[in-house]
């Protein structure tokens, strides 16, 4: 069987899902703030606020989400909000199937 570029992408995503929420340290704060997200989008002072986290901690989360291309932002750095990218929501049935593992 022939692996096209369209479902290699789709499983590269959801290996990085996998291994961003539940392969390393802070995953259940990632899950945690992505959850939010999904909620409204959020800048990192209200992220940190709604889930009692200090501010510098969400700030790395929040990089490494980005970096990661599970949420983007917009605005300014401080004011910056953030939401799920694209490509998260397109893949949101394996974040859900991560946040029921994680609870």
């Amino acid at each position: 069987m022939e692996l096209r570029w369209v479902d290699v992408r789709r499983e590269t995503m959801e290996a990085v899902l996998w291994y961003v929420l539940t392969g390393t340290r802070g995953g259940e704060n990632r899950v945690r703030i992505l959850k939010t997200l999904d909620e409204r989008p959020r800048n990192a002072n209200q992220l940190a606020e709604d889930l009692d986290l200090d501010y510098k901690t969400v700030r790395h989360h929040l990089d490494v989400l980005a970096e990661n291309g599970i949420v983007t932002d917009s605005g300014d750095d401080y004011g910056a909000i953030y939401l799920p990218t694209e490509q998260a929501r397109h893949h949101w049935e394996t974040v859900e199937d991560i946040m029921e593992r994680v609870e």
